[in-house]
């Protein structure tokens, strides 16, 4: 799913908190029909000038947050945020130690250089790129394969692994009882 920032705030300015209420409520609307599979909602910011940091918490973070936090099939993405708009979000994320995933999207819709936005802390980024590398993995392979060197347990793996899926930057499959994760990019 895309979805045009500049024609959602029906504006190239996007700014303020009561107005980031107002387009969230319509980004929940347009996220009531859950989807079966994994699905990205690219947030694309393409015509934006501006964006305040009030509108964007307001908007970009609530909505990551609201739709993870009910395990939701959607995984929000940043999309064609210029350099005003992304230097926004950077200290939006940094303050809080947040983390988003941004990318570009092609003519096609097709995202291109994904990226993380902030910085995970250095357990989570290991863990994070395992499953870069991996393509597909849970907390007992990597808890099998890891034992020498991080000297963690399953739970441990596990927890890292559902941080990094509340925060939508790796998909949750579940498979019965078992979850398994899997990158929210393939390489293009």
């Amino acid at each position: 799913m895309r979805i045009y920032m500049s024609k959602l705030g029906n504006s190239e300015v996007l700014a303020g908190a009561m107005n980031g209420r107002k387009v969230l409520a319509k980004l929940l609307e347009l996220a009531e029909k859950e989807p079966t599979t994994p699905e990205q909602v690219f947030l694309d910011f393409a015509g934006v000038s501006v964006a305040t940091a009030s509108f964007l918490r307001e908007t970009v973070l609530a909505y990551r947050d609201t739709v993870r936090r009910r395990r939701s099939n959607f995984y929000p993405v940043v999309a064609n945020a210029n350099q005003v708009v992304e230097d926004e979000l950077k200290v939006l994320v940094g303050s809080d130690a947040d983390v988003l995933m941004v990318c570009q999207l092609d003519g096609k819709g097709q995202p291109h250089q994904p990226r993380l936005l902030g910085r995970l802390d250095p357990k989570q980024r290991l863990t994070f790129d395992l499953v870069q590398r991996r393509k597909e993995t849970d907390a007992a392979e990597l808890m099998r394969e890891h034992r020498d060197t991080e000297g963690v347990k399953q739970t441990a793996w596990n927890n890292r692994l559902s941080a990094l899926a509340n925060m939508g930057l790796v998909v949750e499959l579940s498979e019965g009882r078992a979850k398994r994760y899997r990158p929210l990019f393939t390489e293009n």
